[in-house]
């Protein structure tokens, strides 16, 4: 049985089963209004993750629309780290099962190494942790490649990507004087990371 209630100006899922808490959801819309069909499809579908992750672990749910597109955005912030997902599809259900898939599979394929960088994995159930799953496959890096990091403004940085053919590059800011990336996005857009300390 799924309990819904409003709590704190976001929506936590309490399911009576075991007497366990569940994960708490905070959930918004972009472009579309988060119907209560949606609202209980989402928490029925991503609620399924809380066999991995202990009681009270918030997680982020965005949903929105443009044009034909329908997404959905999962964000599970973990000490020193986030677990999340996004999915795109022509159906918001669609997109909503998706998500749910994707995340568990990052799960079970990451578990050892997202449970060595979380001190004994505080954020995750204790069967989880103790449960084995296929061996995790070793991170590869196939290639490396040294460069002059010359200052530049965000703009000129994507010009430069564009130049180099590449979906994104690597420069020092020059109005920061950080490290930045730009990368390229859909529908012909960019987007910047920066630093946060």
């Amino acid at each position: 049985m799924i309990e819904c209630s409003h709590v704190e100006g976001y929506f936590s899922t309490n399911t009576v089963q075991k007497g366990l808490m569940c994960m708490k959801f905070i959930i918004s819309g972009k472009n579309i209004d988060v119907t209560d069909g949606l609202r209980s499809a989402v928490q029925e579908k991503i609620g399924k993750l809380e066999r991995y992750f202990t009681p009270e672990t918030e997680v982020h749910v965005t949903l929105s629309v443009e044009k034909e597109r329908q997404k959905i955005e999962v964000t599970i912030p973990v000490k020193g780290s986030v677990i999340r997902s996004e999915q795109v599809s022509n159906d918001m259900y669609v997109s909503i099962d998706l998500v749910e898939e994707i995340i568990e599979r990052q799960l079970k394929r990451y578990k050892n190494k997202i449970i060595d960088k979380h001190q004994n994995g505080n954020y995750f159930r204790q069967e989880f942790i103790e449960k084995d799953y296929v061996e995790d496959e070793d991170v590869q890096i196939v290639r490396s490649k040294k460069f002059d990091i010359k200052p530049m403004y965000a703009d000129d940085a994507c010009v430069q990507m564009e130049l180099t053919g590449h979906n994104f590059f690597v420069f020092v800011n020059a109005e920061t004087d950080q490290v930045n990336v730009v990368y390229k996005r859909k529908g012909n857009t960019y987007g910047l990371i920066e630093p946060e300390y």
